[in-house]
């Protein structure tokens, strides 16, 4: 029997629906924000896993593609199944797997269980966005959603920015085990959290829908199932477009998280801790940017996402210019990290989910973000063997010094932005659907 929710008296009706738009945005920010440092522990780990003799280059970079690969299936899924399942529970239960994964991997020193693991727990982190997203269009308006979604996709920074400083941190005083062992521990109270905090959708708080508070325009009911209305999304030749730039940038997007501390390290021969602190930079900076593409987008240019597009992705290559082949002081790196955080974190809001959630039909939201999702993470597999084998070639030993070149993995990564880049800008024209 189906739950007898009482409605709102209509003089609340306003202030309740704030109070729980509040709450969601709250739920779904943090909450997203936390699962993503149950991702991001192996980014940190790497030098040390490799100075201890547990795991080489190819083989972390085989561990880290294993994330993706599960990643890009449970996107693809589970962005179906989350347009029939309650967002609550499809949120809440991805925190609590992806946390109690993390600390069976922070056990690990076996090859194929950490590859296992780490599969397992891509696969579950895919419930995570889908379920947000829906969130976001059951709550907030078309001409909301950019400002919103931006809000949203900052999660992505806080998360970084906990994992590259905050878990950083505590790993250079303690072992490398810290680095998934302290993402689960917060994660399992995260979980519970969330799923407190959020609520499926206006109705099911006795409020009207969005479009009725909202004063939208509402077409007449019309009897068509989910899957029906999810299939639209393959005949969408844009969102295609759109899947492909998103795996274009996944690639650059990811080639700095996962071998930026790495890199920095070895390449220009900073600690743990100050490379830490150059990826959180980059990630704190990404709040600014991707809340500023929403604004961007919504308000200079009424909900169009491609001219904001363009701007943002010139943005991202310059940065990453500087970032490799600029001024080689602490403080240069530092200004460029941030501006490339801004830069990027606006397309992965955009051209990571928001773009192909538009030209979706409304009640296909979690597919549109399922396509688009596993290609972004194919994608980002695809970049972890292909930059794994790229520094391999690269490394030399000298008197048992291990020298890394990542020159030729460099200009891959800049490379995919700006085809990316191409691709987004080809949907200049494109419309909105809703």
């Amino acid at each position: 029997m189906a739950e007898t929710v009482a409605l709102v008296a209509p003089a609340d009706v306003d202030r309740v629906y704030r109070k729980h738009r509040l709450r969601v945005m709250l739920a779904i920010t943090f909450g997203y924000g936390f699962i993503y440092t149950c991702r991001l522990g192996l980014s940190i780990v790497k030098k040390p896993l490799i100075d201890n003799g547990i795991f080489t280059v190819e083989e972390l970079g085989l561990i880290g593609a294993a994330l993706f690969y599960g990643y890009a299936s449970g996107k693809l899924i589970n962005g179906f199944l989350a347009d029939h399942v309650p967002p609550r529970i499809f949120f809440s239960l991805s925190i609590f797997i992806a946390a109690l994964v993390n600390l069976f991997m922070g056990s690990s020193v076996l090859l194929w269980l950490s590859m296992s693991l780490w599969a397992i727990n891509g696969f579950f982190q895919g419930m995570a966005a889908p379920a947000a997203v829906i969130s976001i269009t059951n709550w907030f308006s078309i001409h909301e959603r950019g400002r919103t979604y931006g809000i949203w996709s900052a999660s992505h920074s806080i998360g970084e920015g906990l994992t590259f400083y905050v878990i950083a941190a505590i790993v250079s005083v303690t072992s490398w085990r810290a680095g998934f062992i302290a993402p689960g521990i917060l994660c399992i109270g995260a979980a519970a959290w969330v799923y407190s905090f959020l609520r499926n959708a206006p109705t099911t708080a006795g409020l009207p829908t969005i479009k009725e508070w909202a004063n939208e325009p509402t077409e007449a009911p019309r009897e068509i199932a989910t899957w029906k209305t999810q299939k639209v999304v393959f005949s969408i030749k844009a969102i295609w477009v759109v899947a492909v730039a998103s795996a274009l940038m996944y690639v650059t997007r990811y080639a700095i998280n996962s071998w930026g501390v790495l890199y920095l390290q070895e390449s220009r021969g900073y600690s743990l801790v100050d490379a830490g602190f150059l990826l959180a930079v980059n990630t704190v900076a990404g709040i600014v940017g991707s809340i500023a593409y929403g604004y961007l987008s919504d308000k200079v240019f009424d909900a169009r996402r491609p001219p904001a597009n363009l701007i943002f992705a010139i943005v991202e290559i310059c940065a990453l210019l500087v970032i490799f082949y600029g001024p080689q002081s602490y403080f240069a790196l530092t200004i460029a990290f941030a501006v490339y955080g801004a830069a990027l974190s606006g397309l992965v809001a955009s051209v990571g989910g928001l773009f192909g959630v538009d030209i979706a039909p409304r009640g296909a939201t979690g597919a549109a973000m399922g396509l688009v999702g596993v290609f972004s993470y194919l994608g980002a597999a695809m970049q972890e063997n292909i930059s794994a084998t790229l520094i391999s070639k690269g490394t030399s030993i000298v008197e048992g010094v291990t020298t890394y070149d990542f020159d030729v993995a460099i200009q891959f990564w800049i490379a995919t932005s700006v085809v990316s880049m191409l691709l987004a800008a080809s949907l200049w024209n494109t419309r909105v659907r809703d």
